[in-house]
């Protein structure tokens, strides 16, 4: 499917109050284009009309007294009405003059000592007239005024009527963009958490994030700006050229060569926009990824001296941003204001060229009232035409954006389980499982062992062996590509990810803290773990040695990541949350390897709290740490090279006795 397509299926999911908006802009537009017409009523019919056949009559209330007799209008006779001798009011030049029988025929007229004198080709006819003083002129336009008034209110009240549905246009057209946004963000946010961890594993956070923000702050643009203008000025045109065929088919059809003009101009631009749309999208997807990348490692850059390096690249990302930014600015100049520009003149030009012999002309094809009516559509047709180009830039930034968000969405996921099963005993057995981040290299290699309901398995081994490959396995980050894993004689692959992690808990090396309290942090805001449960937790893992300092206690804000807590501190917090929960199945990844001496015994204290009546992986680099474990496996390059307690280990004198008694040197010298 589309892009297009794909954003005209999120706007549907409101179409209620897009349907609402549009029948409010067409009510609007209505209104709005019926004051041309209002002005040539008032201009062909009223002030103009003055021209018109007038008959003798007696007095009434449309007639007008001059020189002892009554007169009035041809317009304003009935059937019934008897109709006096015809007279005429002729403007000549700046003059009007009262010409007191029938008028043989119009042309060009011309005034001189009481004597009209009207030129048509070869013909030529002379009149004695009466020059009519500006008291006289103002009583023959008095009946007019009353209409003229009446019109001016009709033309004010349906200005009334369009504000107000252009404003109820506008906010509904609006609201519907932001809740089309609200849902989209809601819907890539959420598909993120179904996204399997690989995903994650070449796509930087900062990446992540500007799908999220900027494309979609794009998107919501597109709903906003692009479409409400779009949908503004295809209706206005419509109701432009209606009008325009109404007053004049001819005018009217010359006027139409404006829309291929306009169609192959938004082509011509779309092709190099989209272009360089996408180059400046991706830069601001990179640019975020370093701003984040920079941000998060900050002290390495500072302490290592890399602030001009990091700079240069940033700047380098920044360049070509700038460059692509400007050739697009260079793109929109000459497509906006330019464009409009050269459709406006050649239309006035052709416009010009077809009627200025004989606009102005008495026998003139058109009206004067007309005349305005054209002149007045086709200056609010440019409009909506340039509304419409100026959009284009925005509408290319929003098809792009759509375009990476769609691509995003795309990306497979898993729908998040909320089915339940009761709790696990612990039963935990590897059967000849192999795995690979990359297809064909293998980190695990046929690994058998088992661990059961209340054991702690203790993971050993050099950087790269595949201690954490294990851990992911069990929690079904991945897969493994042979072999397979179960848990109480079931096969992990066939219970929901979010099922089995239902029962199990993680305390990583580095725990990760969410912003809020400490309290809120250990119960991650899940309604099941009380207050109470909390608090117990925190004091099980003797949390009170390690915060009783804070102001706030178990309420102190914790801010991103936690980084004003020392890691012992952010630890103390991983375990009491991992005993909150209460798995079945407990992994400690090096969860003692950053901190000291002394919170380690603290920490020693609260493993044997976490690790009582649940079965326990133990990936540890101390190993001090494990001498208590029921199994130790020792890995290398993926393989099980060694396994029993560690004293079975001790005498085996293998590799984990020369691990452990290089660590023991260590110590000693260090001691």
């Amino acid at each position: 499917m589309t892009t297009g397509r794909r954003l005209i299926r999120y706007a549907l999911a409101y179409k209620k109050i897009i349907i609402a908006a549009l029948v409010m802009l067409a009510i609007s537009v209505a209104a709005d284009l019926a004051g041309p017409f209002i002005a040539k009523n008032i201009i062909d019919h009223h002030i103009l009309g003055i021209e018109s056949v007038w008959y003798e009559t007696t007095s009434g209330k449309k007639a007008v007294e001059y020189d002892g007799k009554y007169y009035q209008q041809e317009k304003y006779f009935s059937e019934k009405d008897q109709k006096g001798k015809q007279v005429r009011i002729l403007q000549v030049g700046s003059k009007f003059v009262f010409l007191d029988k029938k008028l043989d025929f119009d042309g060009k007229r011309s005034y001189h000592d009481g004597i009209l004198t009207v030129t048509n080709g070869t013909s030529k006819a002379e009149y004695k007239v009466k020059v009519l003083t500006g008291a006289e002129l103002l009583r023959f336009y008095q009946p007019e005024i009353p209409g003229i008034v009446q019109l001016l209110f009709i033309y004010f009240g349906l200005l009334v009527v369009s504000s107000f549905f252009q404003y109820g246009e506008r906010f509904y057209l609006q609201k519907s963009a932001n809740r089309i946004i609200q849902k989209m963000r809601e819907d890539v946010f959420g598909h993120i958490q179904r996204l399997p961890i690989q995903y994650f594993d070449n796509l930087p956070a900062g990446k992540v994030v500007a799908r999220i923000t900027n494309d979609t702050e794009a998107i919501r643009e597109l709903y906003v700006t692009v479409l409400a203008t779009f949908f503004t000025s295809v209706i206005y045109i419509i109701g432009i050229y209606i009008a325009l065929f109404i007053l004049n088919v001819k005018l009217a059809a010359i006027c139409l060569f404006l829309l291929p003009a306009i169609y192959a101009w938004i082509l011509i631009y779309r092709k190099y926009a989209s272009k360089f749309n996408r180059v400046i999208r991706s830069r601001n997807s990179d640019i975020n990824a370093m701003i984040n990348e920079s941000i998060q490692g900050m002290n390495i850059i500072q302490a290592f001296e890399k602030e001009k390096d990091t700079l240069k690249d940033f700047e380098k990302l920044n360049h070509e941003y700038f460059t692509y930014q400007n050739k697009l600015l260079s793109l929109n100049s000459l497509t906006s204001h330019n464009l409009v520009g050269v459709l406006r003149n050649l239309i006035f030009v052709t416009f010009i060229w077809y009627f200025g012999g004989q606009s102005l002309q008495p026998l003139s094809v058109i009206s004067l009232g007309m005349l305005y009516a054209f002149v007045d559509y086709i200056n609010r047709l440019f409009q909506p035409v340039q509304g419409i180009v100026n959009q284009l830039a925005n509408l290319e930034q929003a098809l792009v954006a759509g375009e990476r968000v769609f691509k995003l969405l795309n990306e497979p996921g898993e729908n998040v389980s909320t089915e339940r099963i009761t709790r696990f005993k612990g039963n935990v057995k590897f059967e000849n499982v192999s795995f690979a981040y990359k297809e064909g290299e293998y980190i695990l290699k046929n690994l058998d062992f088992e661990a059961k309901h209340g054991e702690t398995v203790a993971l050993v081994g050099h950087t790269g062996s595949g201690k954490s490959s294990i851990m992911n396995l069990l929690f079904r980050f991945y897969d493994s590509g042979k072999g397979k894993i179960t848990i109480d004689g079931r096969d992990i692959e066939t219970i929901p990810r979010q099922t089995i992690r239902n029962h199990m808990g993680i305390v990583l090396q580095d725990p990760y803290l969410f912003t809020g309290t400490i309290a809120s942090n250990v119960s991650l805001d899940d309604p099941s773990i009380s207050r109470e449960k909390v608090e117990k937790a925190l004091k099980d893992v003797g949390a009170e040695k390690v915060f009783r300092n804070l102001e706030n206690g178990y309420d102190e804000p914790v801010i991103e990541k936690g980084s004003t807590l020392s890691s012992g501190q952010r630890q103390i917090i991983s375990f009491a949350r991992a005993l909150a929960f209460n798995p079945a199945i407990l992994i400690l990844d090096e969860a003692t390897s950053s901190i000291d001496t002394e919170t380690e015994a603290l920490i020693q204290e609260a493993m044997d709290v976490l690790k009582k009546g649940r079965t326990t992986f133990i990936i540890a680099h101390r190993l001090s740490t494990i001498r208590n474990a029921d199994q130790i496996l020792v890995l290398d390059r993926g393989r099980i090279v060694e396994r029993g307690t560690h004293d079975e280990l001790m005498v085996l004198k293998g590799k984990y006795y020369q691990m452990y008694q290089l660590q023991q040197g260590s110590t000693d010298l260090a001691g």
